[in-house]
């Protein structure tokens, strides 16, 4: 049987439900109903790797920093080392709820998560223009003097108070790419590339470094659908089919779009949100412009009706 690859990326915000779903336990629950719809796939042939968005989740790491920072003087987590930490805690959860349904349905197979580093251009002119809102809101005062004491940029976001915005440069190289081509060769079911993966650069000498940035998920893990040559990638997000003229009298859900019609959407600028959908219909153009073969976008719970053509949107070149 050949080998079909896939990889699926899931937002961070599909692991958490609503305001009143936050909790750690919430997130493992909505990461165990992701896991069922994962599998399922695994038992329709696919070998499967798995990235994750994790915005909420390094939010939350950064806001208790905040409040352990006022009240026992701890310093600030470097942005590099919550997404380290924010990749632990959702590869866990995934894995293991991957790993128990997988032995609930009686499949062999074994599951790994890669702690990954993504390599972003120092040059990158993201860095000149930070625009990636982070952390909790800050007084106008608080925000000033971080912005003196620890280089901060901040902004005034829309009328709800001060906060920082770091740097989204582009993903250029994923460091780990050996080890996740590794695992997936030995059949391995493998969790990699959250958050787009740990911001790195190449310093003078040629050594890793970590930045303060924030690489978009579904960039990243359009870079290693590409690296891997995967037959699919799959983007699962909160919405069941992509929509031209959303919000609109002429809206319209699209169940396909050919490379062609998506770059034109693009172009038009009116279509796709910078913050939502134009990421996703970027990542895939970038796919199969590179020679991949389809991508498609539906939400977690209809990923095995959109692989069968019965929803989602799917782009083909």
């Amino acid at each position: 049987m050949e080998k079909k690859v896939a990889v699926v990326a899931i937002g961070g915000n599909s692991l958490i439900k609503d305001k009143e779903h936050q909790s750690v336990q919430d997130q493992y629950l909505a990461a165990k109903e992701t896991a069922s719809h994962i599998v399922d796939m695994i038992e329709a042939g696919w070998d499967v790797v798995v990235g994750h968005g994790n915005g909420p989740q390094v939010g939350f790491i950064l806001q208790k920093a905040e409040v352990a920072e006022k009240e026992v003087g701890l310093t600030m987590i470097p942005l590099d080392v919550c997404g380290a930490q924010s990749q632990g805690q959702i590869g866990y959860q995934l894995a293991q709820n991957l790993q128990n349904e997988l032995k609930k349905r009686g499949i062999k197979k074994s599951v790994a998560c890669v702690l990954e580093q993504t390599i972003v251009d120092n040059n990158d002119p993201a860095f000149k223009k930070p625009t990636k809102p982070i952390g909790g809101f800050m007084s106008e005062e608080e925000a000033k003097s971080k912005a003196a004491s620890e280089g901060w940029t901040v902004i005034e976001d829309s009328g709800r108070g001060w906060r920082r915005v770091v740097a989204s440069p582009l993903p250029q190289e994923i460091v780990e790419l050996d080890a996740i081509k590794a695992l997936i060769d030995a059949g391995i079911v493998t969790i990699s590339i959250g958050g787009g993966g740990i911001p790195v650069i190449r310093n003078e000498s040629g050594e890793l470094e970590g930045v303060a940035a924030v690489i978009d998920k579904d960039f990243g893990n359009s870079l290693l659908a590409r690296n891997i040559n995967a037959d699919l990638l799959l983007i699962s997000t909160a919405v069941e089919q992509v929509a031209i003229n959303f919000g609109t009298p002429e809206q319209q859900w699209l169940d396909k779009m050919t490379l062609a019609e998506a770059k034109a959407y693009m172009e038009e600028g009116k279509h796709f949100k910078g913050g939502s959908m134009a990421p996703k219909i970027q990542a895939c153009i970038w796919f199969l412009e590179a020679g991949g073969k389809q991508a498609l976008i539906t939400n977690p719970e209809n990923i095995s009706r959109a692989l069968r053509g019965e929803t989602g949107t799917m782009i083909t070149a």
